[in-house]
């Protein structure tokens, strides 16, 4: 007993108290800081991007292709900066698009409009059954990290689930390949109606490093509607969970 509260009282509390307010470190790459007045149209840095997610006249940064690597910044003299902002779920593509004039407080305020619908049936609680679509792994684990004691994403009603006829909706990571194309499929007519589908990560968002391979099958993403679109390479805890929320619940 006395071994127990030693080590609680060492470990202190490993939960995030506040998810929705909470601090992570500078050294974080999240929201682009864009400076066209500092470009001197080098094309150095657009030709370095591994994704073709940057380009210019004017500066642009498309996430749903970035893969948040930082090779832009190190070789670019100031015109392109990465801010700490992890909230970056958005419910369309062209809320993607990181211009100049794109700050946190701007990209926050469009992000993710509230849906009736779904507020009126999710806003308790949504359970996902996440589909790896031939990725890495590196986004499956930050969603396993959402479970964890840090994160715990649980208390507020957000779980992941074993079988697609328990869930709400599906989550999807990587790019979505030919042998996963009719699994994903199946996947998503065997979770009852009302559903979301989710698009976590850079792979499955674009195809992110993956996009000119002839072995994926993105058909999905053209013939069913996409809810809400998360990027990052891999996609942080704090953005997957605060995207859910700000999809299911009234801001605060």
């Amino acid at each position: 007993m006395f071994e127990t509260l030693k080590m609680k009282l060492w470990q202190k509390n490993q939960y995030i108290p506040d998810i929705r307010n909470a601090k992570i470190k500078d050294e974080f790459r999240g929201l682009p800081k864009l400076c066209n007045e500092k470009c001197d149209n080098c094309m150095a840095c657009k030709n370095i991007c591994p994704t073709g997610a940057l380009s210019i006249n004017p500066l642009k940064i498309d996430l749903a292709k970035c893969t948040l690597c930082g090779a832009c910044k190190n070789i670019c003299k100031g015109a392109i900066d990465f801010t700490n902002y992890y909230k970056l779920g958005t419910d369309s593509l062209d809320k993607l698009i990181v211009t100049q004039e794109i700050t946190p407080e701007i990209y926050k305020k469009r992000a993710i409009e509230i849906r009736k619908e779904i507020y009126s049936i999710f806003n308790r609680s949504i359970k996902f059954r996440q589909v790896s679509a031939g990725g890495c792994n590196g986004c499956e684990m930050e969603l396993n990290a959402c479970s964890n004691a840090n994160f715990d994403m649980g208390r507020y009603g957000i779980d992941f689930v074993a079988s697609p006829r328990h869930a709400d909706g599906i989550v999807i990571t990587g790019p979505i390949t030919k042998n996963m194309a009719y699994a994903l499929e199946d996947c998503y007519k065997s979770t009852p109606n009302p559903k979301v589908v989710i698009l976590c990560g850079a792979c499955a968002i674009s195809g992110g490093v993956f996009q000119n391979s002839t072995e994926l099958n993105r058909e999905f993403i053209e013939k069913y509607k996409i809810d809400l679109y998360i990027p990052g390479c891999p996609t942080h805890p704090l953005t997957f969970i605060n995207a859910v929320l700000d999809f299911i619940r009234k801001k605060d």
